[in-house]
């Protein structure tokens, strides 16, 4: 197996708020989205993203769509700055993220916050000044 993510799909409840969240809000770009459709797919550099239903996201997994609370996952936004932290982090919660750890120096030695998207999704937006990841 090949060391590599090539897919990150989000159990979501609110098509029409999380598009307009990661689309309109964020700026990322949508690959080959036609409204109506119950699945959207953002084409980013490394990976892909996908926003689907979460009945059916469960569905397909064939588990319960119930659950709340921490899901034991985040995902990260690495950035080249401090500064750049702070940039996108005021950017996610001018568009509606919910701040769940605002941006400060960490105990490893980077720099970075968290926010949650519409359906609670942890975001992390890093500096780290020892890997660049960006």
């Amino acid at each position: 197996m090949k060391s590599k993510i090539s897919l990150i799909t989000l159990g979501i409840s609110d098509l029409n708020k999380s598009l307009a969240f990661y689309r309109d809000g964020l700026g990322f770009k949508t690959h080959n989205y036609k409204e109506g459709e119950d699945v959207v797919f953002f084409d980013m550099e490394g990976t892909w993203l996908s926003l689907y239903p979460k009945e059916k996201l469960a569905e397909d997994a064939t588990v319960s769509p119930e659950g709340n609370g921490f899901r034991g996952i985040t995902l990260a936004h690495n950035v080249s700055s401090k500064e750049e932290v702070d940039d996108v982090f005021k950017q996610a919660v001018a568009v509606g993220a919910k701040t769940v750890k605002k941006p400060q120096e960490v105990f490893w030695g980077g720099y970075s916050g968290y926010f949650a998207d519409p359906d609670g999704h942890f975001w992390e937006v890093a500096y780290n000044p020892f890997t660049d990841l960006t």
